[in-house]
């Protein structure tokens, strides 16, 4: 046979052989993992690295204008100018200067460019203050007065008194602070709680009636008594205010005037060029523990957020409580019990749009019925003694309860999908095997089907949990406040009381970084109160990743 007549072969083609393998696609779908990941690696490094820079403590620098005006001030961020410019101009760029002397200039920070400099310094004993009110100053100590009295002069000597004097003057201003906040606030809670004995005593037995005469016999006699007490933590708290009166340190600012600061009134105060590494890691502590443990003041732009932690993991925590034993009931009752239908579908339909619906409508939801229906019902019923007496409701308004609850009803489809498809993951062998030895429905799914989908349920509660910890929009609704220092916990109610406003990071984070009247101070603590809701996010995902692996291995490793 001719080598002609033959048919000839085609030629292969890499190009064609490449793409009928599937490489292209392969190198697309690690391009957009890897793409995706150095996003989230990026973003999450961004939080982390300025939040945690917030606090560390930079040099304080004496920058003296052409002008002659001096200022004093940390250098927070330097912004070069485009190219064309900076040649018009002839100069590099400018800097962003925390000044520290509101009381002065009026302004927290101020841009300065570089040709209007006309000499920087560092100077040893430039000091940074930390004040209870009036934000931040910026000079060098001169005097520490008692009065009339000089007690150190100098910047040495000055530095000695005040690290032997403030923690004194501090601990007494403490220990007024709790006194006004915690025992006078106990004895007006309980003076409260006697009138409304006397209300609720007319309310049940009539005006007039002798229960209502015993209720304020008792009132009165509290009274005396609150009176009595109240007189001496007066002379307790006018003590220690006296104690602290007169003592005030004197500082040099930059204008060459001389600012009197209380010495009671300075929360911390450092010199930043004389530090070493071991002093800078000390004051970096002492302010990250001032963040984490204390109050906020200054609008929130200054001071602690443990309201708002607080606020956080325990409304999680809640929430996480409610939605994990309701989600996990419906999910079996869908896939175990409930038959294919027409009905069964269309719930599932519903499910999966609820999961779309706005976090909005859940909080106009959650107002509406939780604080106006159900509360307003709990205060007619429970509560009308606070209704009349103070015309507020308990229960019928925003609080930590019903914001867990609403959020609860948002998460719940997540959790809802998490479940029906771990409770599918189960091999119906599994199921079929414990009939065959005699064990019933509920026993079944109680000792075979839910031990080995609790892994795939602890997903579904891990995601609620994530996308509950951020919501912002239900909260403003039904209960976040933007300031509550009160955390909403009374000892007379078994668990919580809920009819108090609570605070949260990521509301905090929106008033921070959007309602601050001076948002250049505002943006390094948005960065840091960011950073921590991360961190406490995932905090709470790791605890619940290790319960669902050690939940995996004892019971997705036993085989039937």
């Amino acid at each position: 046979m001719n080598s002609e007549s033959l048919p000839r072969r085609r030629a292969r083609s890499g190009h064609a052989n490449l793409t009928a393998h599937g490489e292209p696609w392969v190198w697309l779908t690690a391009s957009s993992l890897a793409l995706a990941i150095a996003m989230i690696v990026g973003l999450l490094s961004l939080i982390a690295w300025r939040g945690l820079a917030t606090f560390w403590p930079v040099p304080l620098e004496l920058v003296t204008l052409a002008d002659g005006r001096r200022v004093f001030g940390e250098v927070t961020e330097r912004e070069p100018l485009e190219p064309t410019t900076a040649a018009i101009a002839g100069h590099p760029g400018r800097r962003l200067v925390r000044t520290g002397d509101f009381d002065a200039s009026g302004n927290h920070f101020e841009w300065i460019d570089d040709t209007l400099i006309a000499d920087i310094s560092q100077p040893e004993w430039a000091t940074v203050v930390e004040r209870l009110d009036a934000g931040r100053l910026h000079g060098i100590p001169r005097r520490l007065r008692h009065g009339d009295r000089v007690v150190a002069e100098g910047s040495v000597d000055v530095g000695e008194a005040f690290a032997r004097e403030h923690p004194i003057a501090r601990g007494r201003l403490l220990r007024a602070v709790w006194i006004d906040k915690h025992e006078r606030g106990e004895l007006q809670r309980q003076r409260h709680a006697a009138r409304l004995a006397v209300v609720q005593a007319g309310l049940d037995a009539g005006a007039g009636s002798q229960r209502q005469s015993e209720a304020e016999r008792r009132e009165r006699q509290l009274a005396g008594e609150i009176e009595r007490r109240e007189q001496t933590l007066d002379e307790e708290t006018a003590k220690l205010r006296g104690e602290n009166a007169g003592w005030v340190v004197e500082f040099e600012t930059a204008s060459g005037a001389s600012v009197p600061v209380p010495l009671d009134g300075i929360v911390r105060a450092w010199q930043p060029n004389r530090l070493s590494l071991a002093g800078n890691l000390g004051v970096y502590l002492s302010r990250w523990g001032e963040f984490l443990g204390d109050d906020p003041r200054e609008a929130n732009s200054a001071g602690g957020v443990f309201p708002a932690i607080w606020g956080t993991v325990t409304m999680t925590l809640i929430m996480a409580i409610f939605v994990a034993p309701f989600g996990v009931l419906a999910a079996l009752y869908l896939r175990e019990y409930a038959g294919r239908g027409p009905v069964t579908t269309a719930v599932r339909v519903a499910i999966n749009n609820l999961a779309g619906v706005p976090s909005i409508v859940y909080g106009a939801f959650g107002l509406g019925f939780f604080c106006y229906v159900v509360g307003a019902g709990i205060d007619d019923v429970f509560f009308k003694a606070s209704l009349v007496a103070d015309g507020q409701p308990t229960f019928g308004t925003g609080g930590l309860l019903w914001a867990s609850l609403t959020l609860a009803l948002l998460t719940l489809p997540v959790v809802i999908v998490a479940t029906e498809e771990a409770l599918s993951a189960v091999p119906n062998s599994m199921r079929e095997g414990s009939y065959a030895c005699g064990a019933g429905k509920w026993q079944t799914i109680r000792r075979i089907v839910l031990p080995r989908a609790l892994p795939g349920i602890m997903t579904g509660l891990i995601l609620a949990m994530a996308r509950g910890a951020g919501e912002v929009a239900p909260l403003m609704l039904v209960g976040v406040k933007k300031l509550a220092v009160e955390l909403p916990v009374d000892g007379t109610f078994p668990f919580v009381h809920p009819e108090r406003e609570f605070m949260h990071l990521a509301y905090l984070i929106y008033d921070v970084g959007f309602q601050s009247p001076n948002s250049q101070a505002a943006r390094p603590m948005v960065f840091t109160i960011t950073f921590l809701l991360v961190a406490i996010i995932a905090l709470l995902n790791v605890t619940a990743i290790w319960l669902r692996s050690r939940l995996r291995r004892r019971f997705v490793s036993q085989h039937f």
